[in-house]
Protein backbone atom coordinates (compact mmCIF):
# COMPACT_ATOMS: atom_id res chain seq x y z
CA UNK A 1 0.00 0.00 0.00
CA UNK A 2 1.30 3.58 -0.09
CA UNK A 3 0.44 7.00 -1.17
CA UNK A 4 -0.38 10.40 0.94
CA UNK A 5 -2.80 11.33 3.52
CA UNK A 6 -3.86 14.49 5.02
CA UNK A 7 -5.65 14.56 8.14
CA UNK A 8 -7.64 17.15 9.26
CA UNK A 9 -8.47 17.82 13.04
CA UNK A 10 -11.78 19.50 13.64
CA UNK A 11 -12.22 22.69 15.94
CA UNK A 12 -11.56 23.10 19.03
CA UNK A 13 -8.48 20.91 18.54
CA UNK A 14 -5.60 20.33 17.35
CA UNK A 15 -2.98 18.66 14.96
CA UNK A 16 -2.16 16.10 17.48
CA UNK A 17 -5.97 15.08 19.03
CA UNK A 18 -6.43 11.62 19.14
CA UNK A 19 -8.27 10.29 16.38
CA UNK A 20 -6.22 12.19 13.50
CA UNK A 21 -2.85 10.91 15.57
CA UNK A 22 -4.53 7.27 16.03
CA UNK A 23 -5.28 7.29 12.07
CA UNK A 24 -2.09 8.90 10.87
CA UNK A 25 -0.21 6.07 12.56
CA UNK A 26 -2.08 3.87 11.27
CA UNK A 27 -1.52 4.85 7.86
CA UNK A 28 1.89 5.15 8.63
CA UNK A 29 2.74 1.38 9.60
CA UNK A 30 1.19 0.75 5.95
CA UNK A 31 3.42 2.92 4.30
CA UNK A 32 1.01 5.97 3.62
CA UNK A 33 3.24 9.65 4.06
CA UNK A 34 0.88 11.19 6.23
CA UNK A 35 0.93 15.20 6.91
CA UNK A 36 -1.95 17.13 9.81
CA UNK A 37 -2.06 20.92 9.04
CA UNK A 38 -2.61 22.93 11.99
CA UNK A 39 -6.12 24.82 11.77
CA UNK A 40 -5.80 26.39 15.01
CA UNK A 41 -5.03 29.89 14.20
CA UNK A 42 -7.93 29.56 11.42
CA UNK A 43 -10.20 28.44 13.66
CA UNK A 44 -9.65 31.44 15.88
CA UNK A 45 -12.20 33.32 13.27
CA UNK A 46 -15.19 31.44 14.94
CA UNK A 47 -16.85 28.24 12.73
CA UNK A 48 -18.43 30.14 9.90
CA UNK A 49 -15.10 32.34 9.64
CA UNK A 50 -12.47 29.75 9.81
CA UNK A 51 -14.08 27.75 6.63
CA UNK A 52 -12.51 29.56 3.96
CA UNK A 53 -9.07 29.84 5.20
CA UNK A 54 -9.32 26.31 6.53
CA UNK A 55 -10.14 25.25 2.62
CA UNK A 56 -7.61 27.37 1.14
CA UNK A 57 -4.74 25.89 3.72
CA UNK A 58 -6.09 22.12 3.06
CA UNK A 59 -6.14 22.72 -0.95
CA UNK A 60 -2.37 24.73 -0.28
CA UNK A 61 -1.05 21.47 1.37
CA UNK A 62 -3.19 19.34 -1.89
CA UNK A 63 -1.49 21.15 -4.36
CA UNK A 64 2.03 20.48 -2.72
CA UNK A 65 1.77 16.63 -3.54
CA UNK A 66 2.84 15.07 -6.67
CA UNK A 67 -0.34 12.65 -6.22
CA UNK A 68 -4.02 13.65 -5.27
CA UNK A 69 -4.16 12.47 -1.39
CA UNK A 70 -6.81 10.49 0.41
CA UNK A 71 -7.89 13.38 2.84
CA UNK A 72 -9.49 12.50 6.72
CA UNK A 73 -11.29 14.73 8.70
CA UNK A 74 -12.87 14.57 12.37
CA UNK A 75 -15.81 17.23 12.17
CA UNK A 76 -14.83 20.87 10.82
CA UNK A 77 -11.78 18.96 9.10
CA UNK A 78 -14.26 17.17 7.30
CA UNK A 79 -16.02 19.85 6.50
CA UNK A 80 -13.39 21.44 4.61
CA UNK A 81 -11.79 18.15 3.34
CA UNK A 82 -15.40 17.90 1.50
CA UNK A 83 -15.40 21.05 0.30
CA UNK A 84 -11.42 21.15 -0.89
CA UNK A 85 -12.45 17.84 -2.95
CA UNK A 86 -14.76 20.17 -4.83
CA UNK A 87 -11.54 22.18 -6.03
CA UNK A 88 -8.55 19.76 -6.16
CA UNK A 89 -8.52 15.96 -7.23
CA UNK A 90 -8.48 13.83 -4.08
CA UNK A 91 -7.96 10.12 -4.20
CA UNK A 92 -10.72 9.53 -1.09
CA UNK A 93 -12.21 10.49 1.78
CA UNK A 94 -12.75 9.14 5.14
CA UNK A 95 -14.87 11.64 6.96
CA UNK A 96 -15.76 11.37 10.40
CA UNK A 97 -18.29 12.77 11.99
CA UNK A 98 -19.30 15.26 9.68
CA UNK A 99 -21.67 18.95 10.05
CA UNK A 100 -24.18 18.64 7.41
CA UNK A 101 -23.73 22.53 7.47
CA UNK A 102 -22.28 25.04 8.79
CA UNK A 103 -24.38 28.08 10.98
CA UNK A 104 -23.54 31.19 9.37
CA UNK A 105 -21.87 29.65 6.24
CA UNK A 106 -23.18 30.39 3.09
CA UNK A 107 -22.71 26.38 1.72
CA UNK A 108 -23.83 23.14 2.44
CA UNK A 109 -21.28 20.23 3.01
CA UNK A 110 -20.21 18.39 -0.26
CA UNK A 111 -17.84 16.74 -1.72
CA UNK A 112 -16.77 15.65 -5.29
CA UNK A 113 -18.70 12.92 -7.18
CA UNK A 114 -16.96 9.71 -7.72
CA UNK A 115 -14.81 10.09 -5.24
CA UNK A 116 -14.57 6.85 -2.76
CA UNK A 117 -16.03 8.00 -0.04
CA UNK A 118 -17.07 6.81 3.60
CA UNK A 119 -18.99 8.91 6.52
CA UNK A 120 -18.96 7.63 9.60
CA UNK A 121 -21.38 9.00 12.30
CA UNK A 122 -22.42 8.33 15.79
CA UNK A 123 -26.16 8.76 16.86
CA UNK A 124 -25.60 10.30 19.82
CA UNK A 125 -23.98 13.22 18.21
CA UNK A 126 -25.61 16.36 19.66
CA UNK A 127 -22.90 18.71 17.90
CA UNK A 128 -23.86 17.67 14.57
CA UNK A 129 -27.13 15.62 14.34
CA UNK A 130 -26.84 11.77 12.61
CA UNK A 131 -30.14 13.46 10.40
CA UNK A 132 -27.87 15.40 7.99
CA UNK A 133 -25.35 13.06 7.40
CA UNK A 134 -28.08 10.79 6.61
CA UNK A 135 -29.88 12.47 4.37
CA UNK A 136 -26.69 13.94 2.03
CA UNK A 137 -25.51 9.58 2.49
CA UNK A 138 -28.82 8.90 0.95
CA UNK A 139 -28.96 11.45 -2.04
CA UNK A 140 -25.33 10.18 -2.73
CA UNK A 141 -25.99 6.74 -2.40
CA UNK A 142 -22.35 7.13 0.17
CA UNK A 143 -21.27 4.51 2.81
CA UNK A 144 -22.57 5.38 6.10
CA UNK A 145 -20.99 3.89 9.12
CA UNK A 146 -23.23 5.19 12.00
CA UNK A 147 -22.22 3.63 15.46
CA UNK A 148 -23.83 4.09 19.13
CA UNK A 149 -21.35 6.83 19.84
CA UNK A 150 -21.40 10.69 20.27
CA UNK A 151 -19.61 13.54 18.49
CA UNK A 152 -16.04 12.47 19.27
CA UNK A 153 -16.70 9.08 18.57
CA UNK A 154 -14.37 7.93 21.66
CA UNK A 155 -15.86 4.99 22.12
CA UNK A 156 -15.28 3.63 18.44
CA UNK A 157 -11.89 4.79 17.69
CA UNK A 158 -10.72 0.97 17.20
CA UNK A 159 -13.78 0.42 15.01
CA UNK A 160 -12.56 3.42 13.06
CA UNK A 161 -9.31 2.21 12.44
CA UNK A 162 -10.66 -1.45 11.52
CA UNK A 163 -13.02 1.24 9.21
CA UNK A 164 -9.97 2.91 7.70
CA UNK A 165 -7.96 -0.09 7.06
CA UNK A 166 -10.39 -1.40 4.97
CA UNK A 167 -11.04 1.82 3.12
CA UNK A 168 -7.22 2.56 2.24
CA UNK A 169 -7.01 -1.18 0.63
CA UNK A 170 -10.04 -0.20 -1.23
CA UNK A 171 -8.34 3.03 -2.57
CA UNK A 172 -5.14 1.40 -2.85
CA UNK A 173 -6.78 -1.04 -4.96
CA UNK A 174 -8.27 0.86 -7.43
CA UNK A 175 -5.41 3.51 -8.36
Amino acid sequence: MGGQIILSHGSDSGPDATKVSVLAAFAESLGWATQRPDYREDDRRGFAGSIDPRVARLVAAIESLDQPPVLVGSSMGSFVSGLASLQRPVAGLFLLATPSEIPGYPQAFDLRAGVPALLYHGWQDDICPPEGVLAFAQRRRLPLVVVDDDHRLGASVEHIVDQFGLFLQSVAASA
